[in-house]
């Protein structure tokens, strides 16, 4: 079980949590809880290492910012006692939780959960701080920015958990974003592959590495919202939404349980922005040029198109990036503009990128068809277009995202019908 911020906000919230936790326990099941700093926490402690020193060192920043994480774990241990359970909390490094690379950004390689499955066996419930490690060298790591979820992800697979609940401040995975369309359905089940492509273009349910991690551990992870009532069912009886396989989803279809559907979801990222390099010379090696420093940058460029020269031997070349990068893309580009040899650069930050998911596209033509025609229908004009093997994504400009999103829930059929209807 893992519980975010939010969820651990303050003593009478770490209770409920605790009482969510305790009737697990009761059911018969053997549970391990990762829990994250409280909420605000983790941003507090970041400016601490921001005001002591503007250069900070890495492996010093991770000692700071990890303490969130232990303060909560300890409370919850603390709270499940005063309820009767048997319960210790695990420091990264006390399991060990092995992680490789850079502070502030580890992966998690490997745990050694012996000694956590013999605890969990003698009944006591185990509380683990998330988002932290130990380095090679014996330090304390944090993984970056929603680790927590991976730190669960990761702890499930170690220790063979039939199930990793996510308990956040929704109850499951939407076919949208429920406060654009009032109509959004709550998925039953979603596969990873359509979980890791609506995580990357922008539904923020989950860390896009915990479903990797998820994917590659075969993990089941369901999603749930902490913000239930005292009295309210457990999990197992009230389910949010399952992350399953395609196997899985594939026998859910068959028994009737699921719809076959070809559009899972509709997710907006309005942190895009558009570059437009004008007169690039029409020749090989040329877009190499642009992409190269990019690249080096780390700087992620998602849609790209290569317009046809308006005069013979030039091109327009058109692309996004995060719209964090915006201003140090344009920098890179500016100081190899010899080297491209372009004419001007001109950006946009005022875009959104649509995405349509589904894992029904592989074998359905003409999920593109009906985005570009429902779009069309409503005046929205698309600038540029990428796909997958089972997503398409357009950018629009920002002020038509809500419509755009609108428009396609329903142009897919995914509202929800009326009750009474």
């Amino acid at each position: 079980m893992k519980f975010g911020g939010t969820s651990m906000a303050g003593t009478e919230r770490i209770r409920r949590v605790a009482n969510i936790v305790r009737k697990q326990q009761a059911r018969g099941h053997e549970v391990a809880v990762v829990v994250s700093a409280m909420a605000g926490e983790t941003d507090r402690l970041v400016n601490f290492c921001r005001e002591a020193n503007a250069l900070y060192d890495p492996a010093e920043y991770d000692v700071v910012v990890a303490s969130g994480e232990q303060v909560t774990s300890g409370l919850l241990a603390l709270t499940l006692q005063s309820l009767g359970c048997k319960a210790r909390s695990w420091l990264g490094w006390q399991l060990p939780i092995h992680t490789i690379e850079a502070h502030a950004k580890a992966r998690i390689e490997s745990i050694d959960a012996d000694e956590l499955i013999a605890s969990m066996q003698r009944g006591e419930i185990a509380v683990i701080p998330g988002f932290q490690g130990l380095s090679e060298d014996n330090r304390v790591t944090t993984l970056g920015r929603g680790g927590s979820d991976t730190s669960a992800v990761a702890v499930a697979a170690a220790v063979h958990a039939d199930r990793c609940d996510i308990y956040t401040d929704v109850d499951g995975v939407y076919t949208t974003d429920p406060r654009i369309v009032a109509k959004a359905k709550k998925q039953k089940a979603v596969t990873y592959e359509e979980m890791l492509e609506l995580a990357s273009v922008g539904a923020k349910v989950l860390q896009t590495r915990s479903v990797g991690l998820a994917m590659k551990e075969g993990v089941r992870v369901q999603v749930l919202s902490s913000f239930v009532g005292e009295d309210a069912i457990p999990a197992d009886d009230l389910p949010g939404t399952m992350i399953v396989s395609e196997e899985e989803m594939n026998e859910l279809v068959e028994k009737g349980e699921m719809e076959r559907q070809h559009v899972t979801g509709i997710a907006h990222d309005k942190n895009e922005a558009k570059v437009i390099l004008t007169r690039v010379p029409d020749k090989p090696g040329a877009v190499a040029h642009i992409f190269e420093p990019l690249a080096k940058a780390a700087i992620n460029v998602d849609m790209i198109i290569q317009n046809v020269g308006r005069d013979k031997g030039e091109t327009d070349v058109t692309f996004t990036v995060p719209q964090a990068d915006l201003a140090r893309a344009q920098a890179l580009l500016e100081d190899k503009r010899d080297e491209i040899g372009f004419n001007r650069i001109i950006t946009d930050s005022k875009i959104a990128k649509i995405s349509v998911v589904g894992v029904g596209m592989k074998s359905h033509a003409g999920v593109a068809a009906t985005m570009f025609k429902a779009l069309a229908d409503r005046g929205i004009n698309i600038q540029a277009i990428s796909t997958s093997e089972i997503k398409v994504s357009v950018m629009v400009d920002e002020d038509e995202t809500e419509l755009a999103v609108r428009v396609l829930h329903t142009a897919y059929g995914l509202d929800a019908k009326d009750e009474a209807a």
